[in-house]
Formats: C-alpha cells, structure tokens, sequence
C-alpha cells in the first residue's frame, strides 16, 4: 500500500524547491511543506521515515542558498 501523505510531502518539497528559482522562497509555503512532512512521519515506514529525514535536510539546504 502505497502511502499518499509520504508521497504528497515528497511532491511538496519538489514543487517548493523548483519555485525557489522562479520567484524565492515564500514562508507560507515552506510551512506548508514543513506540515506536508509532519503528517507524514504519522503513518510511515521505516524506509519512508528516512527519506523524509533527506527531504527536511534538502528543503533546510535550499533554504539558506
């Protein structure tokens, strides 16, 4: 069974950076993506947990370049 918060907070994070180029970052947004990620770790795997750890990482990387 495929989890659709894990893979909704992946796509979050993805569309969040790809706009970062466009027109910077908007808080709004990153706080949407941080909550995307939060709701996710409720009901996911291991594997699924620690990918999500990487994706915090990426947007907190993409945050301050």
């Amino acid at each position: 069974m495929e989890n659709n918060l894990f893979q909704q907070a992946k796509d979050a994070v993805m569309n969040f950076t790809n706009m970062q180029g466009d027109r910077g970052s908007d808080q709004q947004e990153k706080q949407a993506v941080q909550q995307a990620i939060q709701a996710a770790y409720q009901d996911c795997t291991p594997e699924e947990k620690q990918q999500l750890q990487q994706l915090e990482q990426h947007l907190q990387e993409e945050n301050f370049s």
